[in-house]
């Protein structure tokens, strides 16, 4: 079989493999200090939960744990023999504040809007100010300055000067 032709074929089995894999997933929330942590067990009668060496027998999918102090722990819940566990490394804060994606894209929004807005005034000030004349009263026309070039390091390369053609006279080419 062709690449091409495997490619669907592909595709369906890793979503199969992809949907059966998330069936097994802890659900965790943070809020402030609070944490909340969803069992992948489907049944609500009398899950226990491990934590830190404890059992908790409670009726509920959902543990809460208020007030955590972001040490990374090791829990599990458990039904009978079926038994999931999981590694909470959460970080919490307690000063943070939570923001919501609308509020996020509009911070985002009127930043650009701001900066787009300086922008735009930069431009127009500085467009009447490109042709004007300096105003420091100097009567004397502005051209290249003539400078002369920095010395030769080696004397050996100097140019030739008036009355210094003897130094060279021994250059000239000979006749054979």
């Amino acid at each position: 079989m062709r690449l091409e032709q495997c490619l669907p074929l592909l595709g369906l089995l890793l979503c199969a493999v992809g949907t059966t894999a998330q069936q097994g997933k802890f659900l965790v929330e943070i809020s402030g200090t609070t944490v909340t942590i969803t069992c992948p067990i489907e049944d609500d009668e009398n899950i226990q939960w491990h934590l830190a060496g404890k059992t908790q027998d409670t009726k509920e999918r959902k543990l809460i744990i208020k007030d955590h102090d972001s040490t990374p722990a090791n829990l599990s819940c458990s039904l009978g023999k079926e038994k999931h566990q999981l590694y909470l490394n959460a970080k919490v804060c307690a000063t943070c504040e939570e923001l919501d994606a609308l509020t996020v894209a509009g911070i985002i929004t009127a930043d650009l809007l701001i900066t787009l807005g300086v922008l735009i005034l930069v431009y127009y000030f500085s467009k009447g100010r490109k042709g004007r004349a300096s105003s420091a009263g100097d009567s004397r026309p502005r051209g290249q300055k003539m400078q002369r070039p920095p010395p030769v390091p080696n004397p050996d390369y100097e140019p030739i000067r008036k009355g210094q053609r003897e130094v060279y006279a021994g250059l000239a080419p000979r006749g054979i």
